[in-house]
């Protein structure tokens, strides 16, 4: 597939990603909910939960993700919060070695801001009760800023051991956003994106996210704050252990992290070589956009979802 053709099948893939009528079809539909399964552990909590056992006895972490991203009313928002609850309960029950991340969407940030705020307040305080960690996730390029907001207002009170965020090196604006959180002694989680962003506010060619993911890795490896450098790209990793070794950093000085069924062997050969490596775990019904977003990571399966969602 040439450049354009994949950029095309990616922007293709990305847009399905937001089309609300198609979710409840998609769902529905066999060939995709296998598909699904190869990134998503499974719809209850009960089956996420004996997939990061299993990572955990391969010496993996993990960072659960309960997706549903589009709440509807405030009544939803307050069921995303017991869920979150209900998964930290686990957590704590089974012991095994993994936090959890959440999206503000999920907590009513399109709804109303101070209701988003109220309810990650909620699940952040009860992770710091448990003494654990939860990682705001991020979302399109609309959102990036207040959720940036509501992560310092989080860090102000609960500090970085119980609460951090996430940057994507594909906005123009994240080596700033990185000099800035650092300061603050933030928790990052580093990762390209993975969502559709015009030009004004992104990089449109691979090769300016890819420096720009390297530029941001050294102002958080240089931070003296514990960070996560997340990709599959094993460029990015190389350059990664290349600055880590240069600045003299040990092993457990950051971690790296990956998705739930992509590069298992990188995972794995990470992680035997002393590396901490933690695995973004996500389930629950509502996977659609979630796998849109992996499958526009490989644009040459477009015509085998497009060809499902048209029968």
């Amino acid at each position: 597939m040439s450049h354009t053709a994949a950029r095309l099948s990616r922007s293709a893939l990305l847009f399905l990603s937001r089309q609300e009528g198609l979710k409840d079809r998609a769902t529905r539909l066999g060939p995709l909910r296998r598909l699904s399964r190869r990134f998503v552990a499974g719809e209850s909590l009960e089956e996420a939960m004996d997939a990061v056992k299993a990572l955990t006895a391969r010496g993996l972490w993990a960072s659960f993700d309960h997706l549903n991203e589009a709440v509807r009313d405030a009544a939803q928002t307050r069921d995303e919060v017991r869920e979150y609850r209900r998964l930290l309960a686990r957590i704590d029950q089974t012991g095994v070695k993994a936090n959890v991340s959440l999206k503000l969407t999920q907590c009513g940030l399109l709804l109303d801001p101070a209701l988003a705020l109220e309810n990650a307040r909620t699940v952040v305080a009860d992770a710091r009760a448990r003494d654990t960690f939860v990682r705001i996730d991020m979302e399109h390029g609309a959102v990036t800023q207040a959720t940036l907001d509501i992560v310092r207002q989080l860090h102000t009170k609960h500090g970085e051991r119980h609460v951090g965020a996430v940057l994507q090196s594909c906005l123009r604006r994240t080596e700033a956003d990185s000099h800035a959180l650092c300061a603050e002694r933030v928790r990052i989680r580093l990762c390209k994106g993975a969502y559709l962003e015009g030009p004004d506010i992104a990089f449109p060619d691979k090769k300016d996210v890819d420096a720009s993911f390297v530029r941001c890795m050294k102002v958080l490896l240089d931070s003296g704050v514990y960070h996560g450098i997340a990709t599959h790209d094993e460029r990015m990793i190389d350059a990664t252990l290349e600055h880590a070794a240069r600045r003299q950093l040990p092993r457990e000085a950051f971690e790296f992290q990956m998705l739930y069924g992509i590069r298992e062997d990188l995972q794995q050969r990470l992680s035997e070589q002393g590396h901490p490596v933690r695995i973004y775990v996500p389930y629950g019904p509502h996977w659609y956009p979630y796998l849109m977003r992996r499958m526009a990571e490989r644009p040459a399966n477009l015509a085998f979802v497009l060809r499902h969602l048209a029968r």
